[in-house]
């Protein structure tokens, strides 16, 4: 049994070792984009922002949606239900704004409510319209978002652009603090590999004669997630998805500990629908980290000091900590490059991303095992069952 233990751990270290030169990949590609010079490549944008329900600061997170440094583009707000708590914020910060429309995508009955909303939305386009950039109503894009975003939509071989989230709490707590390292592991999945790379629907660019070719608005009938259906469409036309991390943008809400499982349980739902070789090794490597770190710590408490075992469980324990530190570090770093306004927060978080790290794989294998029984979720108020990607079939309203 001892032998497993040594493969084992073998494996993990090197996996650990892995990930923290990746960890320095997305630090020096963060400095490499924002060496860049600022693009001319300024055609009309439509921004489309799904809303349902008011979210944790909305009222900043759109207005923010009116203050890009963007010369010319439109916003449109799509909700489901005229009477909607987000429409009242909506129209109060669109009042002064010309180039505003507001739709009204009504129930769906075959796909999740933000697809129903988006295939609305679209429908809506301004004539001079050339690049669709949708954006989730729960994060809150700085004035060079719009811009850094439709950038790389200048070169035709890109077939979106792509930011992510972060969260950031304004009261820490355990559960929000946790979420948020939870989620940076996915954060930093992303860098230059414009290959390897996927689409996040909370911050993302596509040009509109891309859009219409790949028909994305068709594909996106009976699905539940709009990223990945447009990430499977991109890499069937073997286009490039290009990372942005000037569209890195925060989250700011907290969450308690039952939203915490409920949002990562349900990322993991979807990804074992929609890319199910990505779920099973988010369930072996969390299994791994998880079975490999327990066994070396009990090693360690059990065993003499001076014998094999006990070197080689402490080897495994301390290595794995100082490369998982590294990576949490230099992701961190390579964020408050991105996020300057926030770095209170942020250098904050420099305890909670440091340690956190360790508790994250736990809530992956959680998220795992509960995917593998269950592909039903709960999402903004609505239950689903995911059946494929193409087909979502609503089990409760």
């Amino acid at each position: 049994m001892i032998f497993l233990f040594y493969i084992l751990s073998a494996l993990l270290i090197f996996l650990s070792f892995r990930s923290f030169r990746g960890g320095m990949a997305y630090l020096a590609y963060f400095k490499s984009e924002l060496g860049r010079k600022p693009s001319a490549f300024t055609p009309f944008a439509s921004i489309v922002a799904p809303c349902k329900g008011i979210d944790e600061g909305l009222e900043e997170n759109l207005a923010a949606l009116h203050r890009q440094t963007y010369p010319a583009y439109e916003v449109i707000f799509v909700v489901d239900n005229e009477d909607d708590p987000a429409v009242s914020v909506i129209e109060e910060i669109s009042a002064n704004y010309p180039q505003t429309k507001l739709v009204v995508a009504g129930r769906s009955v075959g796909s999740a409510q933000k697809i129903e909303n988006l295939r609305e939305a679209v429908l809506h386009l301004a004539g001079e319209s050339r690049a669709l950039v949708f954006v989730d109503s729960d994060v809150r894009p700085d004035e060079n978002w719009l811009a850094s975003l439709v950038a790389p939509l200048e070169s035709a071989k890109v077939g979106a652009s792509t930011g992510y989230r972060w969260f950031i709490s304004r009261t820490p707590s355990f559960a929000s603090e946790t979420r948020s390292a939870w989620n940076a592991s996915i954060a930093s999945a992303l860098g230059p590999n414009l290959k390897s790379n996927f689409c996040w629907g909370g911050s993302m660019a596509i040009r509109r004669d891309v859009f219409e070719t790949l028909d994305i608005r068709g594909k996106w009938h009976g699905a539940l997630s709009d990223d990945f259906t447009v990430t499977r469409a991109m890499k069937a036309a073997n286009l490039d998805i290009y990372f942005v991390p000037q569209a890195l943008t925060p989250s700011i809400e907290s969450c308690s500990f039952t939203e915490l499982i409920e949002f990562t349980t349900r990322q993991m739902k979807i990804t074992r629908v929609y890319a199910s070789i990505l779920w099973k090794l988010s369930f072996f490597g969390s299994a791994l980290f998880n079975i490999t770190l327990l066994s070396a710590l009990l090693i360690v408490l059990t065993n003499p000091i001076y014998s094999f075992s006990f070197v080689a469980a402490a080897i495994t324990i301390i290595l794995v900590t100082v490369f998982s530190i590294g990576k949490s570090h230099l992701r961190l770093k390579a964020v408050r490059l991105v996020l300057t306004q926030y770095e209170p927060e942020l250098k904050r978080q420099l305890w909670t991303q440091n340690t956190l790290w360790l508790l994250a794989p736990a809530v992956f294998l959680y998220n795992a095992a509960a995917a593998l029984l269950s592909r039903r979720m709960k999402w903004r108020g609505i239950q689903y069952e995911l059946v494929s990607p193409t087909e979502t079939r609503i089990i409760s309203d």
